[in-house]
C-alpha cells in the first residue's frame, strides 16, 4: 500500500498529464489551480519584456528568443477579414494578458483588426488593463461585457476549453452567441471513445502549479457545432511536440485546431 502511495505522489509531481478522474472537484483537490498569483506575476513580468522590446515572444509565461507564429490563426483571421470586407472585432477568450495579441501584433493592420478583446479572470483583467491595454487591446471579465462594448465577429479559443470545469456546457453557450467565425487552437483531444479528465503538472522550470485538464473525444466536441457551423478546416498545433501528447506516459493525446464559420 505504501509503495502504491509513493508511486502516485511521484507521478503527480512529474511534468505531464496523469490519471483518469471522474469529476473536476476530485482533480481540484490534488492541484494548485490556474488562478495562483505566481502564474499571473510571472506572465506579467515576461510579457512586459515583450511589450518593452526586451524580448521577442512569450508563451505560457516563458520567453523565447525566436517567435513562433500561429500561422493557421493568422491565415483564418486574414481570410475572415477579407470575407467581411472590413476589419474585425476579435474576442480572445482566456487570452491571458494579451500573449497572442503581442505574438501577431505586426499583422493586425487597420484592414484586419478593429479591436482585440481579451476575456479573462478578474485579476488578469485588472492587471491587463493597467499594464497592457492600448488602442486595440482591451480586457473584459466576461463575454457579455465584451459584446456590449464591441460587436464581436471572430472568437479565438487557444489552449483554453480543456481548462474549463464544464466545457460542454460552455460549448453550447458558445453556439448560442452566434459569432460568425470561431477558431479553436491548441485544443486537447484523445484517441479514445470518450472525454478523459486528467491532472496536468506544469514543468517546474516554468512554475510550480497543477490543474485539471480535459482531453476531448473529437466527434463529441464537434457535434456541438454541426447544426449551426461548418468546419472549414482543421490543423495541428503550431507548438512543437503538441501533435502527440502523453497521458500516463502513453501517446494517446494530441492538440488540434479548427476554423468554423456560420452556416
Amino acid at each position: 500500500m505504501l509503495q502504491g502511495l509513493f508511486k502516485k505522489k511521484a507521478a503527480t509531481q512529474a511534468a505531464g498529464w496523469f490519471g483518469r478522474y471522474d469529476s473536476w472537484n476530485q482533480v481540484l483537490q490534488q492541484t494548485t489551480g490556474y488562478d495562483a498569483e505566481l502564474i499571473l506575476e510571472k506572465t506579467k513580468q515576461a510579457l512586459l519584456q515583450v511589450k518593452n522590446g526586451k524580448a521577442v515572444y512569450e508563451r505560457d509565461s516563458v520567453l523565447f528568443n525566436q517567435k513562433q507564429y500561429p500561422f493557421p490563426l493568422l491565415t483564418f483571421l486574414l481570410h475572415s477579414a477579407h470575407q467581411k470586407k472590413r476589419p474585425l472585432h476579435v474576442l480572445d477568450f482566456g487570452g491571458s494578458l494579451g500573449s497572442t495579441y503581442y505574438q501577431v501584433k505586426e499583422f493586425l493592420t487597420s484592414e484586419v483588426c478593429q479591436s482585440w478583446n481579451v476575456v479573462e479572470q478578474s485579476h488578469y483583467v485588472a492587471c491587463g488593463s493597467e499594464n497592457f491595454a492600448d488602442d486595440l487591446l482591451h480586457f473584459f471579465p466576461s463575454i457579455e461585457a465584451c459584446v456590449e462594448a464591441h460587436p464581436v465577429d471572430f472568437i479565438i479559443l487557444s489552449s483554453v476549453v480543456q481548462y474549463l470545469p464544464e466545457p460542454h456546457a460552455f460549448l453550447d453557450e458558445l453556439v448560442r452567441w452566434d459569432f460568425e467565425f470561431i477558431l479553436f487552437d491548441r485544443t486537447a483531444f484523445i484517441q479514445e471513445n470518450q472525454d478523459r479528465l486528467t491532472l496536468q503538472q506544469v514543468p517546474a522550470e516554468i512554475y510550480l502549479a497543477s490543474y485539471p485538464a480535459w482531453f476531448f473525444h473529437e466527434p463529441t466536441f464537434l457535434a456541438h457545432f454541426q447544426k449551426a457551423y461548418t468546419v472549414v478546416a482543421d490543423f495541428t498545433s503550431y507548438v512543437p511536440g503538441e501533435e502527440i501528447m502523453r497521458i500516463d506516459q502513453q501517446p494517446v493525446g494530441y492538440d488540434k485546431g479548427f476554423y468554423l464559420t456560420k452556416k
